[in-house]
């Protein structure tokens, strides 16, 4: 699961994470701790769609208007922002709502920005996934595929960039997600109870001495956070210059073929999380053993249910991926 959100981190292309798990075993809260990993990025100072100055295609219309006619644009860095989406969110809160009486006294496209605006160039997190209302999901779903979000109300229209992050996690015992849903994942993650008594106890000890002291809790930890900044820091300014071999391609998608697996979103992810993976180890070469540890959570999900099938899907992966990978 950390392994997963990591890679996220470091190439967003790869199109976010399901994680699916036992209720208690710590997913909303590892999801939450992220934020303190998270890089800087640069942003147009009192933009609400957190515009990028630099790059045209996920600046908000008022920005790129104002860059249009000349005006030098006032930057400032700020943290990835990592939004909630609440499970009785209304469509209006998501996608944002365009104020009519001014748009018909003054003559001007006012709008108020929703989550969907607040989470562009950020990571958008849905907790207990599975029980979100149908037309959310359908928001979601066109947000995530096409990048924008865009806003109709009487005949007036506003479109803005909303490129972000999707996680999600849930409880399967709570009820399946929908396919269409569960594919635009990049990723999916399993998390299970921890058995070994030992490593529960040491559990229940970190938690107990966080609820005792927070502050000094933390700061026993800043030492290891600052390592895995500034390597997520590394492997995203070295991630353009990773390389995968052809011949690794190849046995990806002959995998993906012999699993029969539907469109080729499982191939573009695993190409994707592969090199993510290599540059966060500080490499710039693809090897098996990188591939062989993203594919599971890669190809999982994409696998055609079979009710009769015992065996889970992420084993019939790792069998399949050692039988064509030698």
């Amino acid at each position: 699961m950390k392994l997963c959100l990591l890679l996220n981190v470091i190439d967003p292309k790869i199109g976010g994470v399901m994680i699916m798990g036992d209720r208690g075993t710590g997913k909303s809260t590892t999801v939450r701790s992220l934020v303190d990993l998270l890089p800087d990025i640069s942003v147009v100072v009192g933009d609400p769609f957190n515009s990028d100055p630099f790059d045209p295609e996920v600046m908000g219309p008022e920005v790129r208007d104002r860059l249009l006619k000349g005006e030098d644009l006032p930057v400032t860095t700020t943290k990835i922002t990592m939004v909630d989406l609440p499970l009785g969110a209304t469509e209006d809160r998501v996608c944002g709502t365009i104020d009519i009486e001014k748009a018909l006294t003054e003559g001007v496209k006012a709008f108020e920005p929703g989550l969907l605006a607040k989470a562009n160039r950020g990571i958008l997190y849905v907790d207990e996934v599975n029980l979100l209302d149908d037309h959310l999901v359908d928001v979601l779903l066109d947000s995530a595929a096409s990048g924008w979000n865009t806003v109709e109300r009487e005949g007036i229209s506003i479109s803005h960039p909303a490129r972000f992050i999707l996680i999600g996690s849930g409880n399967p015992e709570e009820g399946e997600l929908r396919p269409q849903l569960l594919d635009r994942f990049g990723m999916h993650a399993q998390v299970g109870t921890v058995r070994d008594a030992e490593l529960r106890v040491k559990i229940v000890e970190e938690r107990a001495r966080f609820d005792k002291d927070p502050k000094t809790f933390r700061q026993s930890y800043l030492e290891e956070q600052g390592k895995l900044q500034d390597q997520i820091t590394s492997a995203r300014s070295n991630l353009g210059s990773v390389q995968l071999d052809h011949d690794l391609r190849v046995k990806i998608s002959q995998v993906c073929s012999e699993l029969n697996v539907d469109g080729l979103r499982g191939d573009i992810v695993t190409n994707r999380a592969a090199k993510a993976l290599a540059a966060l180890k500080g490499r710039d070469i693809v090897t098996v053993e990188d591939i062989a540890t993203v594919i599971p959570n890669c190809l999982r999900h994409r696998l055609r249910k079979d009710p009769l099938e015992s065996i889970d899907s992420g084993l019939l992966v790792v069998e399949k991926f050692y039988e064509v990978f030698g």
